[in-house]
């Protein structure tokens, strides 16, 4: 079973943390986590874009000029796709990108994200994240004395707000309650900061997976 040090707010270790091995423990699947990935950028998309094509376009309702004798091109349609303001060949139509993951492989793909995080030693255990103000520069030192880089995810057990709004002026930081935990948002991260307590709840929610 994974076993990993836990730190108190100051970076000092203060004990450890065996971790589930259903869990953080598994040989990370690849393409499970890949469909996660597309899936969840896919299901991000409005799909909102539109064109007009040459019949939604307004004017054109008469022949610009007569078929022969004018010496120029002949035309039956101001909204012709070649005229300017014409109507667009091949645009954008609204539609729907959505794809669909079921919810069991949904969660065998974090399992295999967190094991992979866990495999390349790159979360981190505090033994809790109580702060006395929403202050930016609170949770900066935090991160600092964890040692750990830009794009930092921190999960923690019920989406603290003072934390939630300390790391919304850090560039690549993100916080995020442990429920709401997904493939991508683990994997986009370079670290992952997690409380004991969120640790817990995620191992609660995915074991027997």
């Amino acid at each position: 079973m994974p076993i990993l040090s836990v730190y108190d707010t100051e970076g000092e270790k203060v004990g450890d943390l065996t971790l589930s091995e259903e869990v953080f423990g598994m040989e990370p699947n690849k393409a499970l986590l890949h469909d996660a990935v597309i899936a969840y950028l896919a299901n991000r998309r409005a799909g909102t874009a539109s064109t007009k094509t040459r019949g939604e376009v307004r004017g054109g309702g008469r022949k610009p000029w007569r078929q022969k004798g004018t010496g120029r091109a002949r035309h039956g349609s101001r909204r012709s796709p070649i005229w300017r303001k014409g109507g667009i060949t091949f645009g954008p139509r609204p539609r729907d990108y959505r794809m669909y993951l079921p919810k069991s492989v949904r969660r065998k793909a974090l399992i295999s994200a967190l094991s992979a995080k866990v495999m390349a030693d790159e979360v981190r255990i505090l033994e809790g994240l109580e702060l006395a103000e929403a202050k930016t520069k609170e949770i900066s030192a935090i991160l600092n004395k964890l040692g750990v880089e830009p794009k930092v995810l921190i999960v923690t057990e019920d989406g603290d707000e003072k934390v939630l709004r300390s790391v919304r002026n850090l560039e690549g930081v993100s916080a995020m309650k442990a429920d709401s935990l997904n493939a991508y948002e683990v994997l986009k991260a370079r670290y992952m900061v997690m409380t004991k307590a969120s640790v817990a709840k995620i191992e609660e929610a995915l074991r027997g997976c």
